[in-house]
């Protein structure tokens, strides 16, 4: 067979649905068989044998195979394949958008792939990346399609953040001068809240370090970043309201809005923690007055006193200071740890809490109902803002007559502490979960009390949002009702680590969490790739 063939005598020879592009200068590389390469390299070599007659008809210099599916972390969750060349960056290249609330996603990925920003076109050019509004209402918020087709890109999505998470994967796909393969990319999370919670009570984090950090989870598709910036070692945030409880070394109130910034331009909301009305030995080194008693007059490390009335309006100043600070839509309320109900007996132990219990709430209330009750009057507090809350697990008491309030979302962690319950109580009575299962997905410092660092492999393997209490997994029944979860930094031994330990050491952890919260399935990936790819990708 002479190279001089017709295009519809080639498509013979290659077989129906081969697929042919005429060379068009396009700097792609294809995705075909190494014999079609070479049969490239032939064409404009001259090639050996003799030369074939003119043919009226084009010839086809290209051919390429079916596309693959890109490889990114997390995985796309369906990719239709195609023939052609794919798309690769170029300085000349545009980066169009159809509507100018986009701008700041194509001005980013503009600057990231070196491309040009060109802001809201209508006309059409060969090699353009156009990001596009659609009007599918009813398509999950943060899904997106990205076509790769005729020299050109365009993801569209019914959302800003989905339009991201496109130019995400597209990033991905071209790193380290890479193509992105030919075809339609379908994509959405599993999960609406995917998080990544920091510790930086016990050990200061620099702003810089949480920048970074930001960047790697918006290109991971995290959309939370949790603060819990109060504890019993600092208070690490700048106040208005108390300045005599804030650490030496903490966050100004200017570095933490440019964090907050940069965290809404990759689509992530802040979570802030002042947790409460346990661990709080920070703030109540400066209010002593408020500091909890024992019946002996002894001190209760971290408590605050919830039956003095001044204790609820501190904590009320501070959280209605920090609303203003953090404009996203969820707030942490703690509620975990609080040493008054670890005792055998608090009515006996701390009379004081007892009284007012029963002052409150009636003769049979108890401390844990005066605690619920506290949980429940700094949810209406951040309620007044507008704020989806959650709490700690066991931070919810069984049996009480004052119940938690019902719009409060459960952030299970474990089910070791004193009146943990199982996952499927809190389920079956209707509550919304948050998975921060201690057994995987907690890394804390100096690995105290039988803690051991997550391993990446351990969560990509046998972790799934579903397995919120040790390693089995409740129901399926259950799956909508757990919204997310999050990989936690916690700085118990906060020396044991530099933050550049820490960012070496939640890498992989946070590549297999992104995984598991976008798609719980069992990935296509053996671990040994994934690693690789990760590796591959930075």
């Amino acid at each position: 067979m002479t190279r001089a063939l017709t295009a519809g005598g080639l498509v013979a020879a290659l077989g129906v649905g081969a697929g042919l592009w005429a060379s068009s200068g396009d700097d792609g590389t294809p995705a075909g068989s190494s014999s079609s390469r070479q049969a490239a390299d032939d064409a404009s070599a001259g090639g050996p044998g003799p030369a074939a007659a003119p043919s009226p008809s084009p010839t086809p210099s290209r051919s390429y195979a079916l596309s693959t599916a890109p490889r990114t972390i997390p995985a796309v969750r369906a990719h239709t394949p195609a023939r052609g060349p794919g798309w690769r960056p170029a300085t000349e290249r545009r980066v169009v958008v159809g509507d100018a609330g986009l701008a700041d996603e194509g001005r980013l990925v503009a600057a990231e792939l070196g491309l040009t920003y060109a802001g809201e076109k209508d006309d059409v050019r060969a090699g353009d990346l156009r990001l596009v509004l659609n009007d599918d209402k009813g398509a999950n918020p943060e899904s997106y399609t990205m076509t790769v087709s005729g020299g050109r890109v365009t993801v569209t999505a019914p959302t800003d953040a989905g339009v991201f998470y496109g130019t995400r994967t597209l990033k991905q796909e071209v790193h380290g001068g890479g193509t992105a393969p030919e075809g339609v990319v379908r994509d959405q999370p599993a999960k609406p809240q995917r998080g990544f919670m920091l510790d930086i009570a016990r050990k200061n984090f620099s702003a810089d370090w949480i920048e970074d950090r930001l960047r790697e989870l918006g290109d991971l598709k995290y959309n939370q970043l949790g603060l819990h910036f109060s504890d019993d070692q600092a208070f690490r945030i700048q106040s208005d309201t108390h300045p005599e409880i804030v650490a030496r070394e903490h966050l100004t109130k200017a570095q933490v809005k440019k964090i907050v910034t940069l965290a809404a331009q990759r689509h992530i909301t802040v979570v802030p923690e002042i947790d409460s009305p346990g661990h709080l030995g920070a703030v109540l080194d400066a209010h002593p007055e408020l500091q909890l008693r024992n019946v002996r007059g002894v001190a209760t490390r971290g408590a605050i006193d919830i039956s003095e009335q001044a204790s609820a309006e501190l904590l009320d100043d501070l959280l209605n200071e920090y609303t203003g600070l953090f404009p996203g839509g969820y707030w942490h309320l703690g509620g975990d740890e609080y040493q008054a109900l670890t005792v055998s007996d608090p009515a006996a132990s701390y009379p004081q809490l007892a009284s007012a219990a029963r002052a409150r709430y009636g003769a049979g209330a108890g401390v844990s109902d005066l605690a619920t009750g506290w949980l429940n009057d700094r949810a209406d507090t951040v309620r007044a803002h507008d704020r989806t809350m959650r709490a700690w697990n066991d931070g919810f008491f069984r049996g009480t007559s004052v119940q938690p309030a019902s719009d409060l979302v459960v952030a299970y962690w474990t089910g070791k502490e004193i009146g943990a319950r199982t996952p499927t109580e809190y389920l079956s009575a209707g509550r919304k979960m948050l998975n921060y299962n201690d057994e995987y997905l907690y890394y804390v410092l100096g690995e105290p009390n039988d803690f051991a660092y997550p391993t990446g492999r351990r969560i990509y393997e046998q972790w799934t949002p579903r397995v919120l209490r040790g390693t089995t997994p409740v129901p399926a029944k259950y799956d909508a009702q757990i919204l997310g979860g999050s990989l936690a930094v916690w700085c118990d031994l906060a020396n044991s680590q530099t933050q550049d330990q820490v960012a070496a050491g939640v890498r992989m952890p946070l590549r297999a969490t992104a995984q598991k919260l976008w798609d719980a399935r069992t990935p296509a990936l053996t671990w040994a790739q994934f690693t690789s790819l990760a590796n591959r990708l930075g």
